[in-house]
């Protein structure tokens, strides 16, 4: 086979934690239902669509199975290629339709909020956790219909792994998280990624309609279809970037395009990078600053105890679903935004050479802020802006 060039290999994708294990419980499920677990299937991913995955150790008895996927991550510098995803089945008669789940060896514990999932239960997240329930009950109907099943998932050397990520801090102990919200891993470090952003503006800025909406991914882009396609049907494809996490190259092309109008489509995560002065906003680049977080429950009237909590947490969305909790969210996420508004619009950064709106969205994909800039006066474009280097803007 002819070797990948290395603009091939800056740019391959690979598979989440998640859809991995997905891949490994489908296959394992087919053999308690079937009795024999195949070498070869095609795993349902979170976004739809279906990939073939290469089965290793299937074993299965009347009562459980036994299979695993080995990781690829493609070209992202991720701590888990290679990995081992484990999955052992157990059926749980006259549970039908069930799915529990737990954590084996070298999967973490969740032992703080803010991540959205149970105290104490296995650090799973939501996306995978309903990707490998649709793939059990894809597979095996019949099997759901009478039994439940309890999904045991391990990664060999997690423990290992999870030293290389942000998992203790954020109170995920004992190893490291199943992951994913499309199945799907992009590189988010390489130049062709970054360029592919670049590109990306450029598209926008030839589909005639004075705007970009940038997001972070594919439930953000989902969000941000939704929410301006219900004020302007027509808007193309285009005109939605999914920058990842280089928001500082969209926004340098977007003054080099002469863009009118940038949307950023958020979660309060990415969002507090962006007000405390992140322009590269990749978990291994900076850490939340819960003091902001903290310091922006304060302007609304949050009690001190409340402010002291949000300073102490690990995650930006612990302070938010506090807010919620406190009949505060609107207030919350709407001085959050206007705060990330008020970070990019600095004299210092790109100051009025674009309006900015920022659409947030909850963790379930429903708007909680809407907050437009002042409009924008392309004669301050920053002298910074639209270099190729990338060390132009600062980081903190």
């Amino acid at each position: 086979m002819k070797e990948k060039t290395a603009a091939e290999r800056g740019t391959r994708t690979g598979f989440t934690t998640g859809a991995c294990a997905a891949a490994a419980a489908r296959a394992a499920v087919l053999g308690l239902a079937h009795g024999q677990v195949p070498e070869e299937i095609e795993s349902l991913l979170p976004n739809g669509s279906r990939v073939r995955f290469a089965i290793h150790d299937g074993r299965c008895g009347p009562d459980h199975a036994h299979a695993m996927v080995i990781k690829f991550a493609g070209d992202d510098p991720d701590c888990t290629d290679g990995a081992h995803m484990t999955v052992d089945l157990r059926r749980l008669p006259g549970e039908a339709g069930v799915v529990s789940y737990v954590a084996g060896d070298g999967v973490g514990t969740v032992t703080m909020k803010g991540l959205g999932l149970e105290v104490g239960g296995p650090a799973i997240n939501p996306v995978p956790r309903r990707n490998i329930a649709d793939n059990l009950r894809e597979a095996a109907p019949a099997l759901l219909a009478e039994d439940g099943i309890e999904v045991t998932i391990s990664v060999p050397d997690g423990q290992v792994m999870a030293k290389k990520t942000t998992n203790a801090r954020l109170g995920v102990l004992g190893g490291i998280s199943i992951l994913g919200t499309t199945g799907i891993v992009k590189p988010y470090s390489t130049a062709a990624w970054r360029a592919s952003v670049v590109q990306g503006v450029q598209v926008a800025a030839t589909a005639g309609y004075d705007m970009v909406a940038l997001t972070t991914g594919g439930r953000s882009e989902t969000f941000a279809m939704t929410a301006l396609r219900a004020e302007r049907p027509e808007l193309p494809s285009a005109c939605f970037v999914q920058m990842g996490d280089f928001l500082r190259y969209a926004l340098d092309e977007v003054v080099a395009q002469g863009i009118g109008l940038v949307v950023l489509a958020l979660m309060v995560g990415k969002l507090t990078k962006i007000a405390q002065g992140e322009t590269i906003t990749h978990a291994n680049r900076s850490e939340v600053d819960t003091d902001l977080v903290a310091e922006i429950a304060r302007r609304i009237g949050a009690t001190p105890e409340d402010c002291a909590a949000m300073a102490a947490a690990e995650t930006a969305r612990f302070g938010a679903e506090l807010m919620v909790e406190r009949g505060l969210g609107d207030a919350f996420h709407q001085a959050l935004a206007q705060a990330a508004i008020d970070t990019l619009t600095a004299p210092d950064r790109y100051g009025r050479a674009f309006q900015i709106r920022v659409l947030v969205c909850d963790f379930s994909g429903v708007q909680v802020a809407d907050v437009l800039s002042a409009p924008a006066e392309p004669h301050e474009r920053p002298a910074s802006a639209g270099r190729t280097g990338i060390d132009h803007l600062p980081e903190s």
